[in-house]
């Protein structure tokens, strides 16, 4: 007796076809799982067995043997207990030939009931993207699966239920696509609340504006978190391709509420210093995306920069620079997007106090050893550096509010729509984006402005990375101000923005 189902795989956020082979043949009792599975799928041998005991399936053939093609792809998760079981089913005759257009993804409990599994959305696109018709998955993962266009879902509660309605006994209908609920939209904070600090607002702008990273140097309490956590209330509202990405990484995570499953507000995600390189970037056994993935389209907040461990630090630099992240095993290599905006805030000190009214404690060589735990290349990666001053109190006490959030985000999706028309027929989205061989074409600058930049990149010593990116921020700049060439003010802008590592790390 043989049979055949099909399923799908998992590599980061690729997933790739499988085809489940049964064979079942008299012989010693004996239950094997072939194809290169990990520990979960070794297991899945008991759950099946379990499942359909307690289904009321008794198998009688002795010797049922099942291989997992391709056999020579590292294979992991616990998605291919039911596909396995349907294998096992079909195999003895139970449930009729199976459709070859249809596909099998879930976790079974020893119940016989389909758990919520990870990775279902990735692993339903790649179902769709290879020209399968109908999935069939666990009724926890119907809304996340539904997200995908195109391909009918069919959500099932256990074995029992697929059984039936694949013998015809009873009817199933697919579920419709998913739709976000209003209250899913969450109404961030507003910048209306922080009093004071136009400067940095103009700051975060420009960073918004073009995805810049961002590190803010101010005293204790003069409200960089505040900022930080408004920052993703100003960006644009994610577009259906950016909420499917970002969803997807979440998914694989195991992150997702099976009730509101679709990521539709830009993430936030603060990171502890005590965070580990693995925790940032990501990693473990079965390589799970870290912080700086789950921030994808949105933002990752790095609180107190000088107290995260300078080798965790060093592990952004390739993140940052390419927007990806690869994770090398001995199986091979995996990859998860990171386009995240990088927000950092610290103290310019140990005490806090170094350059404001307060008396500052600290000796000039513990200042050096706070400030050398970031290094230079993680700096050069940072467009956007801005001192955050203590608020006063009468600024404090006044009933004026400055720029609210709605104000901020019309400018930045203004400069980002000049964008979408410069960059239409490239991969770019953003000004942060552009490679160093394009910024001639992308950046023009008059005679004046070209003149000053050569000044200050004489002058301050400046390295190639601080030029190219001193040039982006000059774009966006310039694109908020709806200026297609780049003028001298919009380059002594940017150019203000480098000077903050001249003035702290001497």
């Amino acid at each position: 007796m043989f049979s055949k189902v099909k399923t799908f795989g998992l590599l980061g956020l690729n997933g790739f076809e499988v085809t489940v082979e049964c064979s079942i043949a008299k012989g010693s009792p004996d239950f094997k799982i072939g194809g290169l599975g990990d520990i979960s799928i070794q297991e899945s041998r008991l759950r099946v067995q379990a499942a359909l005991n307690n289904s009321g399936y008794k198998i009688n053939s002795d010797k049922i043997t099942v291989n997992l093609s391709p056999a020579d792809i590292k294979k992991t998760g616990s998605s291919y207990d039911f596909p396995v079981l349907v294998s096992v089913l079909a195999a003895v005759e139970i449930i009729p030939a199976l459709n070859p257009a249809d596909a099998f993804l879930g976790e079974l409990s020893l119940s016989g009931d389909l758990a919520g599994t990870k990775g279902i959305l990735p692993l339903t696109a790649a179902a769709k993207a290879c020209g399968f018709k109908r999935v069939f998955l666990p009724k926890a993962n119907v809304h996340e699966a539904s997200l995908v266009r195109g391909i009918e879902i069919y959500g099932i509660e256990d074995i029992n239920q697929l059984a039936a309605f694949l013998q015809g006994r009873i009817k199933l209908t697919p579920a419709p696509p998913y739709e976000p609920k209003p209250e899913e939209y969450l109404n961030a904070a507003d910048f209306s609340d922080v009093k004071g600090q136009e400067n940095i607002k103009s700051a975060i702008q420009t960073a918004a504006a073009g995805f810049h990273n961002l590190l803010m140097i101010g005293p204790p309490g003069s409200g960089k978190s505040m900022i930080a956590k408004r920052i993703p209330g100003v960006l644009p509202k994610m577009t259906f391709e950016e909420s499917i990405e970002s969803t997807s990484v979440y998914s694989v995570a195991g992150l997702l509420d099976d009730k509101s499953p679709f990521i539709i507000n830009r993430p936030f995600r603060p990171v502890s210093h005590t965070a580990s390189g693995a925790g940032i970037i990501g990693g473990g056994k079965i390589p799970m995306p870290g912080e700086i993935s789950l921030a994808h389209n949105g933002v990752m907040f790095l609180d107190e920069l000088p107290e995260f461990r300078r080798d965790v630090l060093e592990t952004l630099r390739q993140p940052l620079e390419d927007r990806n992240v690869v994770i090398t095993r001995a199986s091979g290599k995996i990859s998860y997007p990171c386009k995240t905006m990088l927000v950092a805030a610290m103290n310019p000190c140990p005490c806090g106090n170094y350059g404001s009214l307060n008396s500052c404690t600290c000796t000039p060589s513990s200042i050096q050893r706070y400030l050398g735990k970031i290094s230079r290349p993680v700096l050069d990666r940072i467009d956007i550096q801005t001192e955050v001053n203590a608020v006063k109190y009468e600024q404090l006490r006044t009933a004026q509010s400055g720029l609210s959030s709605s104000e901020i985000r019309e400018n930045i999706e203004r400069a980002r729509e000049i964008q979408r028309v410069r960059f239409k027929n490239t991969e770019l989205l953003f000004n942060s984006e552009i490679p160093p061989s394009r910024l001639s074409e992308f950046c023009p600058l008059d005679k004046e402005a070209e003149e000053f930049l050569k000044g200050s990149f004489d002058n301050l010593g400046l390295s190639a990375r601080a030029y190219d990116r001193i040039m982006k921020v000059a774009r966006t700049v310039a694109d908020l101000e709806g200026s297609e060439v780049i003028l001298k003010k919009h380059i002594s802008r940017a150019v203000q923005y480098r000077t903050l590592d001249r003035k702290y790390w001497k």
